[in-house]
């Protein structure tokens, strides 16, 4: 078993202009495992590092020492699918 992770990510941007940020700690999740595997494709490198679109969103994930910033348009599936788990569970 892994070392518990905080799963930080922050979105902003939008029509409105208004940030959201939600914290998720793995230490009692039940799927800590594939939390820990979509944080860790999250933050290797993508290769792309466009601003976000108009009114598109701009997000900044970060595990303990590692971040990662990406924007509509250019999130990868991983990135995608945890910035929906954090944002939806976290606090």
């Amino acid at each position: 078993m892994s070392k518990p992770m905080r799963i930080e990510v922050t979105r902003s941007g939008g029509l409105a202009g208004l940030t959201r940020h939600a914290v998720l700690d793995t230490a009692d999740h039940p799927d800590a495992g594939h939390l820990h595997a979509l944080a860790e494709a999250a933050l290797a490198p993508s290769g792309t590092n466009r601003p976000p679109y108009p009114d598109g969103y701009a997000y900044t994930i970060t595990t303990g020492t590692a971040t990662v910033h990406c924007a509509d348009g250019d999130l990868t599936p991983s990135q995608r699918d945890l910035i929906a788990l954090v944002l939806a569970e976290g606090a």
